[in-house]
């Protein structure tokens, strides 16, 4: 398994942005489809984009569709989150998650086998 750990995160006022990194460890990196979720207080674990392993697929929350953008750079082993037009409902902790060979992006968190611990957005109104 590849070990993550998100950084970015922080409190942005509505209508702002952020973006969030994913560096993962270990020299497969490219071998590992990637997912970004968020988990806001007293809700579900949800799907926000994927990306796959070369950045060939693309998917997104119909919710985060138009204002966010993910990339990776596997030279750096590191997957991006660009957040723009932040609104107050894309509170929550962010998480990446990965997992080896799966083809393309999957929206179910059950599919990827390795996380990391998470980085809190908070977005002001």
């Amino acid at each position: 398994q590849v070990q993550l750990v998100e950084s970015g995160g922080g409190l942005v006022q509505a209508g702002g942005s952020l973006r969030l990194s994913c560096a993962a460890s270990g020299r497969t990196f490219s071998s590992y489809v990637v997912g970004w979720f968020r988990q806001a207080p007293g809700k579900e674990r949800e799907f926000v984009a994927g990306i796959g392993r070369f950045g060939e697929f693309t998917d997104y929350a119909a919710s985060v569709k138009g204002r966010f953008t993910i990339s990776r750079d596997n030279a750096k082993n590191t997957v991006y989150l660009q957040m723009n037009s932040l609104k107050p409902e894309d509170t929550a902790v962010y998480y990446c998650a990965a997992e080896a060979f799966l083809g393309y992006p999957r929206t179910e968190s059950a599919r990827y086998g390795s996380w990391g611990p998470g980085t809190q957005v908070t977005v002001s109104s």
